[in-house]
């Protein structure tokens, strides 16, 4: 049995090649992983030396040789594969392990030139993967050293590698070559080469010429949407730390299509907040938020809001979730409960009854924090699929902070009412267009989302308060987008709202703000809007 090992990443591989010489395996290397092999005392021959040609153009050209392609692609089950290698003096190659250059790694750090972009575009390794891929039932293919201990378990236990797990390793070495072509091509089809000309880093568009999207399946799911639809759950490749396919599930049954898009809107909009909140979502909307001074409070306050549509719901907490706040929560049905932990004791409580124990319970670990939108567990992108095309667009990940809102009107808000407007205006990114939210003293007090009209957002948000019994007196009032008459102000003021923020911009700005003069109701402009479609 022969192995090629040929690798950019060293990791683990030594002991690797150790075990393969201590089960009789011949190896053959090249370049740098070949000389480790032989520092080691390992005897190891050169591709040079078995080839009988040298590298070449800078180590550009090595393994692109007959005497290697052929000994991988040969089929031991064709007497003529076998003979025309035997001619040629061709030895079979039965196992390959390859890592290829690290172009992903190379291109994402800061002034990456366009040089060394290029310089770590892999020719040989992807070229030889391919060639083991397509030979699986032949040779097995390793391209990751997490595959190293099976190869070897199953090495030690029968002397060969099963077809079984070398069509996965096969699959495994095609995937990733997917994955690192379609990163070359992210790259280089974002390249602006005029623009980049005279520049020591390439200037690159945000939209690559060629979008690339690769995701990899975490799970098939029931049904999609509904049950006539069939639907799988994708990650990206490298999820950002925070977001919700990080989730361990701890309880529960299976998670529908529309449990993880709900729990998705949850999750997104409890983790903006600092101190701890609640957020309550049904059908991808809140329904109910809150902050508080631990998870009981912040979950007693949202489920106030709506409590009619709070039945069934995904519930989010930004803070670990103890006894007290379980109990609560146990009194009413819902679907998802996410959180960044448990206590021994929250976690009984829904182990208590039958019913409970069908309670998808989710463990998310809270973004890490930093510089970048990925840091904080945000999709640096969004992308909503349309008749045979995509619409990519940066994430709506603006974050508002107090200095930058403009007063317009003649009154100025208070500080409460400041609080009470960044609350709302915080809420009102994550409510579906058109989003009208009431809101005072750390929690929505009417939510109306998703209609064609702001009259009639408005109007839905104060019914729901009306049905929960609670009153919008003094309340402080977030719209989405702003308000092109002044008769949405109008409904919003008339039933009970002090203070409104909204984004501005609309060729009528100045009848609204008159209108609030008039009224005498402080309001702020954001000069930012959040439609959410």
């Amino acid at each position: 049995m022969q192995a090629l090992l040929s690798v950019s990443d060293k990791t683990g591989i030594l002991d690797f090649a150790k075990a393969l010489h201590d089960l009789g395996v011949k190896l053959l290397s090249t370049g740098g992983t070949a000389k480790l092999l032989a520092d080691a005392g390992l005897p190891v021959t050169e591709v040079a030396d078995h080839t009988g040609f040298p590298e070449m153009l800078d180590g550009r050209v090595k393994t692109l040789h007959p005497k290697i392609h052929g000994g991988l692609l040969a089929r031991r089950d064709l007497p003529a594969h076998v003979a025309a290698i035997e001619q040629h003096g061709i030895d079979a190659i039965d196992l390959l392990v390859v890592n290829l250059y690290p172009f992903e790694a190379t291109v994402a750090k800061p002034g990456c030139t366009l040089e060394d972009a290029i310089e770590n575009i892999d020719i040989g390794g992807p070229a030889m993967v391919r060639s083991a891929a397509k030979n699986w039932k032949d040779v097995a293919v390793l391209t990751d050293a997490s595959q190293y201990a099976v190869a070897l378990e199953e090495l030690k236990a029968n002397g060969r590698i099963s077809d079984k797990t070398k069509f996965g390793f096969s699959v495994a070495a095609f995937n990733r070559i997917a994955d690192y072509d379609g990163a070359i091509s992210d790259f280089l089809s974002a390249v602006d080469f005029e623009a980049s000309q005279g520049q020591p880093a390439p200037v690159r568009s945000l939209f690559p010429g060629q979008s690339n999207g690769r995701f990899v399946k975490l799970q098939d799911l029931r049904y999609g949407e509904n049950a006539h639809q069939q639907a799988a759950l994708y990650r990206d490749l490298h999820p950002a730390p925070g977001s919700l396919v990080t989730a361990k599930q701890l309880q529960g049954k299976e998670l529908s299509y529309n449990n993880i898009a709900d729990a998705d809107a949850a999750w997104e909009c409890v983790k903006s907040f600092d101190v701890p909140a609640c957020v309550i979502v049904k059908h991808a909307n809140p329904c109910g938020v809150a902050v508080g001074k631990d998870a009981l409070e912040a979950y007693s306050k949202a489920f106030k809001t709506d409590p009619t549509s709070a039945f069934g719901g995904i519930i989010a907490f930004n803070r670990p979730v103890d006894l007290a706040a379980a109990q609560e929560i146990n009194k009413q049905f819902v679907e998802v409960l996410m959180a960044p932990g448990y206590s021994p004791e929250a976690l009984a409580v829904f182990q208590a009854t039958k019913a409970k124990q069908n309670v998808r319970i989710l463990q998310i670990d809270l973004p890490r924090g930093g510089t970048t939108d990925w840091d904080n567990g945000r999709n640096m992108m969004d992308v909503k699929r349309v008749g045979s095309g995509l619409l990519i667009q940066t994430a709506d990940n603006h974050v508002l902070t107090p200095d930058q809102l403009k007063v317009v009107t003649k009154k100025q808000p208070t500080p409460q009412q400041l609080d009470d407007l960044m609350f709302a205006w915080k809420v009102a990114q994550y409510v579906k267009s058109n989003a009208i939210v009431f809101c005072a003293s750390g929690m929505t007090m009417g939510v109306g989302a998703g209609q064609m009209s702001r009259l009639d957002s408005a109007r839905i948000a104060s019914i729901k308060a009306e049905h929960a019994g609670l009153s919008l007196q003094g309340t402080a009032v977030a719209s989405d987008a702003f308000f092109p008459f002044r008769d949405g102000l109008d409904v919003v003021i008339d039933h009970g709202a002090t203070s409104v923020i909204q984004p501005g911009g609309s060729m009528r700005d100045q009848e609204v703000i008159d209108a609030a003069d008039e009224r005498g109701v402080a309001m702020v402009f954001t000069g930012v809007r959040h439609f959410r479609h």
